[in-house]
């Protein structure tokens, strides 16, 4: 008899692994960046069994040539939106890296109730009413938004622009523009923070809003390594994202 019982377990737990949905990940890049930076990382998920979406946002990466004054922070965020809503995703584990929280947080503000998981990977982390050059106006890369006439803001460390992929100019409007949030349904959904650094923690640029993810109570994590694991540390990254769902 137990011997039954145990097969019959066995043969219901064989069902839910089958009929169990695969997590759904929507990754979301930073700035100067594109949806190149988590090829690997997708990879690695869909490996696993996920299914993985990447979105590359306007004007950056391979939609580069879509450049232009007016892409702002809503445009980004209609980039996610519409990427959720035409491909009818649901459960969704939506990842902001470094930029990308601006636009998670604003996707996550609209459609609340497609979103199962936040996770924000070395990311900015506003309230209502903030902006990148809200955060970075009295730091040392305040020159890097304020040039004169300036529309878009270089990526100084590239020097072949010849190359494929790379880091492109990133459109100063959604850098300038404030996030709007009104939806408190955005504070229900669960959430988690992973801050990655170099050497002393508290100095690291995004410590702040590793802080801020504390004040909110959400779960947080640390990986020591440079800004762009996606990049470097693949394999430690997608470990963690597997988890967090």
């Amino acid at each position: 008899m137990k011997m039954i019982k145990y097969v019959l377990l066995i043969c219901l737990l064989s069902i839910q692994m089958v009929w169990a949905k695969p997590p759904t990940y929507v990754l979301v890049h930073g700035a100067w960046g594109g949806s190149w930076s988590f090829k690997q990382t997708a990879l690695a998920l869909q490996e696993a069994g996920a299914e993985v979406y990447r979105v590359n946002l306007t004007g950056l990466g391979e939609r580069v040539h879509l450049a232009n004054p007016q892409v702002n922070l809503s445009t980004h965020v209609k980039d996610v939106l519409n990427t959720i809503l035409f491909d009818q995703l649901e459960d969704v584990i939506l990842v902001g890296h470094s930029y990308g929280g601006m636009v998670i947080t604003a996707v996550a503000d609209r459609i609340p109730e497609r979103i199962q998981r936040l996770i924000y990977l070395d990311a900015f982390l506003p309230e209502h009413g903030e902006s990148i050059d809200f955060f970075v106006s009295n730091g040392p890369n305040a020159a890097l938004m304020h040039s004169k006439d300036q529309v878009y803001v270089e990526p100084f460390w590239e020097k072949d622009n010849n190359s494929f992929p790379r880091d492109v100019p990133h459109p100063l409007a959604s850098m300038k523009e404030k996030v709007s949030l009104s939806n408190p349904k955005r504070k229900q959904i669960p959430s988690t923070y992973i801050l990655t650094y170099e050497k002393d923690i508290e100095k690291d640029d995004f410590y702040y809003f590793y802080q801020r993810a504390k004040l909110y109570q959400w779960k947080t994590l640390t990986m020591l390594g440079d800004h762009n694991p996606q990049r470097s540390q693949t394999k430690e990254l997608v470990s963690v994202l597997l988890k967090e769902k």
